[in-house]
């Protein structure tokens, strides 16, 4: 059999590890857990890279288990990694982390990250990593003052690897703006944003200039295993590496999206939209975060924290009261909740358990049913209404995409949602554009990853396709499709013309239940 590839993907919760053939049909995997470093305050959120490291080589012992009991070795071309974006981790110069990493999830620099939007002109959300970085030398002098290097946990695993300070264009955007005429972090932003941290008393500081690693896109080189990485793996030296990439540019590979005007779009917990574009966002808002695919193409991200929650909690209400159920609450009611009519009997909802950053909503708990009567109260449209609620959120944010011309050609679904796959005409319909259901592709990270490193291989080799091209050669199966039905359109347009109403009126209800919205 040929030499074939292998995934890592470093979540916030464990990692995993796949091995694929030449063909990227899944061989075998592996996994090991991890958690958080214990006893800090809420909303602080850190991990030991020397347990992603250890998670590494378990899970590898479990992927040579697998592999053996199939009769299949574990022969590999190329590596690729995929890890959760916008963390900070900090080393000394002699590649020595100073203590734990900061999380994506850490919500310690918020103030930061409002601070450098207004400085910078470009959006810099309290995930990103260089809002991280100013809270620390504003907090953590010590520790600033000894940094030499500054990168994220799949950036981490690749010096772990290699030996190189180097990091796919998808995750270096999450650490600092990408310029998108270079390629490379915008050297006029980084400048300013200099200026600010020196200013910050306790320096002299490292400039982030000097500690950012390496940007490189899809198909460049990301280093080879050295004899720290052979060891750390159990493989030999000098296998090639793909750049590391973030979860999200990973997942974007997995679902082979690279064309401008594509929308990767995942229903769950919560609700991310990822657009392709064909050129860099214009203004802030805060609706829309961004970041690169593994090519450098900008990614529009819309994020939902409200996603299937409110409509999963009224499914769960109406199946616990539903004589019979047994606890298929969702395989009752689902069917009623397709059956019912497009503008949900004239039903309209709120869907604000949680906040919802990118409408301004600051505080959950204003959830609710609106236009109820004898003729609409149904199960099916009250918990359609919910759904609907939360993708004209989603919608706002697409809105401000298509107010400059940014493309939209398809939306390619996937997440929970998915287990009710007819759901997807509801999404084309609601945005008045074709929706792909994958059969042939894979949402895994990992597999993303592995995609990633056959790339290289195929670069190496000689292969003159692009990223896109790339992607495009590796579509399979029969996947399900759906088209915007003329006659649903214009009913969904009118609904969320209302929705945007009663959403102007929801800083009034959330006084009326007992808070006050944040100035």
């Amino acid at each position: 059999m040929e030499p074939g590839f292998l995934g890592i993907d470093a979540g916030t919760q464990g990692l995993s590890v796949i091995f694929t053939d030449v063909s990227l049909r899944i061989l075998g995997t592996g996994a090991a857990e991890y958690g958080m470093v214990p006893g800090l305050d809420p909303e602080c959120y850190e991990q030991r890279p020397g347990d992603w490291e250890q998670a590494l080589r378990l899970a590898m012992d479990a992927l040579r288990g697998d592999l053996a009991a199939k009769g299949i070795a574990l022969d590999v071309a190329a590596i690729g990694i995929s890890g959760q974006m916008h963390g900070e981790v900090l080393a000394d110069a002699a590649g020595t982390a100073l203590g734990p990493a900061r999380l994506w999830c850490d919500s310690r620099n918020a103030a930061e990250g409002d601070e450098l939007t207004d400085r910078l002109g470009v959006k810099m959300p309290k995930r990103i990593t260089a809002a991280r970085w100013l809270w620390t030398i504003r907090n953590r002098p010590e520790h600033a003052r000894r940094a030499a290097h500054l990168t994220t946990p799949a950036g981490w695993i690749a010096r772990r690897l290699t030996g190189q300070w180097r990091l796919g264009i998808g995750d270096a955007a999450g650490m600092f703006p990408i310029d998108q005429s270079t390629l490379d972090y915008d050297a006029r932003l980084l400048a300013e944003y200099d200026r600010c941290a020196t200013a910050v008393a306790g320096g002299p500081f490292p400039r982030l200039a000097d500690l950012l690693p390496a940007v490189r896109r899809a198909g460049g080189d990301g280093g080879v295993v050295d004899a720290g990485g052979a060891a750390l793996l159990g493989l030999t030296p000098g296998i090639p590496v793909a750049p590391a990439e973030g979860d999200q540019p990973a997942a974007l590979a997995g679902s082979l999206i690279g064309a401008a005007g594509q929308v990767a779009m995942s229903f769950g917990t919560s609700v991310v939209a990822n657009s392709v574009g064909d050129r860099a966002f214009r203004g802030v808002s805060r609706a829309i975060d961004h970041f690169c695919a593994p090519d450098g193409k900008p990614i529009n991200m819309v994020w939902i924290r409200n996603g299937t929650t409110p409509m999963n909690t009224v499914v769960a209400m109406f199946g616990l009261a539903g004589a019979g159920s047994g606890g298929r609450a969702f395989e009752t009611l689902m069917p009623l909740v397709l059956d019912a009519a497009d503008d949900c009997g004239g039903l309209l909802a709120l869907p604000f358990i949680d906040d919802e950053p990118g409408v301004g909503v600051q505080h959950g708990g204003t959830a609710l049913v609106i236009g109820l009567n004898d003729a609409n109260a149904t199960p099916g449209n009250v918990a359609k209404a919910m759904l609907l609620a939360t993708v004209f959120n989603l919608l706002h944010g697409s809105d401000l995409l298509a107010a400059q011309g940014f493309p939209r050609t398809e939306i390619i679904l996937s997440g929970g949602l998915t287990k009710t796959p007819q759901l997807g005409q509801v999404i084309a319909d609601a945005f008045d554009t074709p929706v792909t259901i994958l059969d042939g592709a894979t949402e895994g990270c990992a597999w993303g990853a592995a995609l990633m490193a056959a790339y290289r291989a195929a670069v190496l080799a000689g292969d003159g396709r692009d990223w896109g091209t790339f992607l495009a050669a590796h579509a399979s199966g029969t996947p399900l499709r759906f088209a915007p039905r003329p006659e649903a359109v214009p009913v969904l347009a009118a609904m969320a013309t209302r929705y945007r109403r009663l959403l102007a009126a929801q800083p009034a209800l959330d006084a009326a239940v007992g808070r006050t919205p944040a100035s």
